[in-house]
């Protein structure tokens, strides 16, 4: 008899997908970006525009900033610049700061005083709540 198999392709689930972003971007490196030079210098027409083939005008080499980092691989997860810090107030970029917000001291998360208050130290308050439930 003949059989037909046919095969699907079928996306991983969300949860898997998730966790490999989230592996990558806590494995994230920051690098600086050189273009690769196609034409030597003596070569190139100064006065006319650079022109620069269709299959070579994404071509240029990732290195890393720190140079005792290896070099990022093809499915590297990559920065060029650091971003802003967030303790202190930025009005210009929208950061609000940290002074004055509550925190869990129990908590190592985001909301976690460790991480919220940058080192500048935090006052814990203890407050009785008085509620009529039922």
């Amino acid at each position: 008899s003949c059989t037909v198999k046919t095969c699907w392709m079928r996306l991983p689930s969300f949860r898997s997908v998730g966790d490999a972003l989230k592996d990558r971007f806590d494995g994230a490196s920051r690098v600086t970006s050189q273009n690769v030079d196609l034409e030597p210098p003596a070569q190139r027409n100064d006065a006319a525009p650079h022109r620069v083939p269709r299959r070579d005008r994404y071509r240029f080499s990732l290195w890393p900033y720190n140079p005792e980092h290896k070099p990022p691989g093809a499915k590297d997860l990559v920065y060029l610049e650091a971003s802003p810090g967030f303790c202190e107030k930025n009005p210009r970029l929208g950061i609000p700061g940290t002074h004055g917000r509550p925190c869990n001291d129990t908590s190592i998360g985001v909301d976690g005083c460790d991480l919220m208050c940058c080192g500048r130290g935090y006052r814990t308050e203890t407050m009785f709540v008085v509620e009529r439930c039922n």
